[in-house]
């Protein structure tokens, strides 16, 4: 049985990684189970400076789901170097830098932290213009297709010898539209989907919940619009996708596959379970086993439409 898939000239042995922002750079997980038997490692945001995150409370719980507002806070790419990556080497696994353009959140914050990434010994990076809890960049560039365009041929420039993967927010009205235009501006690959922009409000203090008041909404509850976007996507580009939104199971990033991603990643169900992209790896190879399915492959993008 073929598990391995080749994602933007990246080699997985797997297709399973784990989502931004949900598993750090892996150091914690990593007491728990394996990090090699993952087919990728995606860290946590990192800037080129350092930047604070937003005031608590960052996260509160909602049905079959989860909505966070972090603030992408992080230690900078200095610090990412010196402190992470090194952690990264020790696994056989490909490592993904997701990297935006904080704390000021230009165009020119962007290509800063991308030339750095450039020169680093890691497999590609992922290019976040989708966090809905910031003020600046991220989601800002995100919605329009010109904004997509215009930081992604930016970092494409700078982003000479790793594989440029853009990750999308769903907060549009047409997936399809920032998807061509990261292919037009250069991407190798887009990712989608991040999180809907959410609130939940205390009903006794008649306040929200979060302390930046709204923020970003994940798990079980958006899967299948991610699975929708997906396959929209699919059908509008010609680069292959990293699906995510919701996946618990081994059925669930089957799903994805089935509606064209090449890869999936598991985010909000880290939380849930610390082995969760495990469970979903085993899940997946049972799923070919009992289908007789040689090569993961084989099954991208085979949904049948009624």
């Amino acid at each position: 049985m073929n598990t391995e898939v080749n994602f933007a000239g990246i080699k997985m042995k797997n297709p399973v990684t784990v989502a931004s922002g949900t598993f750090g750079f892996g150091r914690e997980y990593s007491e728990l189970f394996d990090l090699n038997q993952l087919g990728a490692i995606i860290t946590k945001g990192v800037s080129y400076e350092p930047k604070i995150g937003n005031k608590s409370p960052r996260v509160c719980e909602t049905p079959a789901g989860m909505i966070n507002a972090i603030g992408l806070e992080n230690l900078g790419v200095d610090h990412f170097i010196e402190y992470d990556l090194p952690f990264l080497h020790k696994f056989d696994t490909a490592i993904i830098v997701n990297a935006f353009g904080g704390p000021g959140g230009t165009v020119e914050d962007y290509v800063k932290v991308c030339e750095v990434l450039n020169k680093l010994d890691i497999d590609a990076v992922e290019l976040n213009l989708s966090c809905p809890n910031v003020c600046t960049g991220c989601m800002a560039f995100g919605t329009t297709y010109d904004g997509v365009k215009q930081v992604t041929s930016a970092c494409r420039k700078v982003l000479t010898s790793k594989p440029l993967i853009v990750k999308l927010t769903p907060n549009v009205t047409d997936i399809t539209i920032p998807a061509k235009a990261a292919e037009e501006a250069g991407a190798d690959a887009i990712s989608l989907i991040n999180t809907f922009s959410a609130m939940v409000i205390d009903v006794e203090t008649r306040r929200p919940i979060l302390g930046n008041n709204t923020g970003g909404l994940s798990g079980p509850a958006i899967r299948p619009i991610a699975v929708r976007m997906v396959y929209q996507a699919a059908q509008s580009v010609n680069i292959p996708i990293l699906g995510l939104g919701g996946i618990m199971t081994g059925n669930d990033a089957i799903e994805f596959m089935l509606a064209g991603a090449t890869a999936i990643s598991i985010g909000s169900g880290n939380f849930y379970s610390p082995d969760t992209s495990i469970n979903v790896l085993n899940g997946i190879k049972e799923y070919l086993t009992k289908h007789n399915i040689e090569d993961i492959n084989s099954i991208i993008g085979t949904v049948k439409m009624n």
